[in-house]
């Protein structure tokens, strides 16, 4: 699809889509017409995780998605478990209700791992695919499914009756997001943490859907996901933080050599690079993959 104007929007706006009798929020920048680009962000993160970004790419229209439990997104009905494989389907329910027969994935952390599944599951649906420090699940053996379905039904009965932590102020839920596990700037702290919080009481506690925290039915193994990383057809991009996943597994890139056809960058920065210091790097890179002019 070729580039329309050069301007971008600094403020988004927000949409909302319906799929499998679930409400989707979403925001967006850019318009129809421009390159159709889907951006889906990590665990217990929300579409807020692509506002520093998205001013930045020019002839670009964006759908950043809340996906299904984060954000102003529905979640999922009764206490079942959060399967990365029923993301998918959503992917491609938004892009239908949008119009887009092809499109962009841009996807960070757990929303790199969907989108490397629906790029492997349509591979003529995805045309260009940019993974932000994600791109598989942790692979397992099949002779552990019956361990991980027994954990994952007790994660679910104990999430049920476990109450949701409140906050006194907004400070202190910021204070806690900012203090999380995943080391972010105060300014990137906030901005998820606007978009995945709700009042309660006279407090404030997460609008995340806690059964998030529970462990999935089933997990692939590493003959699942090179099938699908092998399915790909889209140029695909994978932007590496130093201080990111390299650092967490030891085997990252020794597993990474066995698919030659992904172009790898690595920058200087933690794991949500995109939000932080280095966007305007990662920004450079997504428009240089996507044939965009600077």
């Amino acid at each position: 699809m070729n580039d329309v104007g050069n301007s971008v929007d600094t403020e988004p706006r927000e949409r909302a889509f319906e799929v499998s009798g679930l409400r989707f929020a979403a925001q967006e920048w850019g318009r129809e017409g421009e390159r159709p680009v889907l951006a889906l962000h990590g665990w217990l993160d929300n579409s807020a995780s692509f506002a520093a970004l998205a001013p930045q790419l020019s002839g670009i229209h964006l759908v950043a998605l809340d996906m299904a439990g984060h954000g102003r997104s529905d979640h999922r009905p009764g206490s079942q478990p959060y399967n990365i494989w029923q993301d998918v389907g959503e992917v491609f329910g938004v892009a239908d209700q949008l119009g887009w027969e092809s499109f962009t994935l841009i996807g960070h952390s757990r929303g790199a791992i969907v989108s490397m599944l629906a790029a492997g599951t349509f591979p003529e649906r995805i045309c260009d695919l940019v993974l932000i420090d994600g791109l598989w699940p942790e692979p397992v053996v099949a002779e552990d499914a019956p361990q991980q379905l027994a954990r994952s039904i007790r994660d679910a009965t104990a999430l049920q009756h476990k109450p949701p932590p409140v906050y006194q102020s907004r400070e202190s839920i910021i204070n806690a997001r900012y203090r999380g596990r995943s080391r972010l700037s105060r300014e990137a702290a906030m901005l998820l943490t606007d978009r995945g919080m709700r009042q309660e009481g006279d407090g404030f506690t997460w609008s995340t859907d806690p059964h998030l925290m529970g462990a999935s039915a089933f997990k692939l193994t590493q003959d699942h996901i090179q099938a699908f990383i092998n399915r790909i057809a889209a140029k695909t991009l994978l932007i590496l933080a130093k201080e990111g996943l390299p650092r967490l597994f030891d085997q990252y890139q020794e597993i990474l050599a066995m698919f030659p056809h992904i172009h790898v960058e690595k920058l200087s920065g933690s794991h949500h690079l995109h939000m932080e210091a280095q966007s305007p790097q990662v920004a450079a890179l997504i428009r240089r993959h996507c044939g965009l002019s600077e």
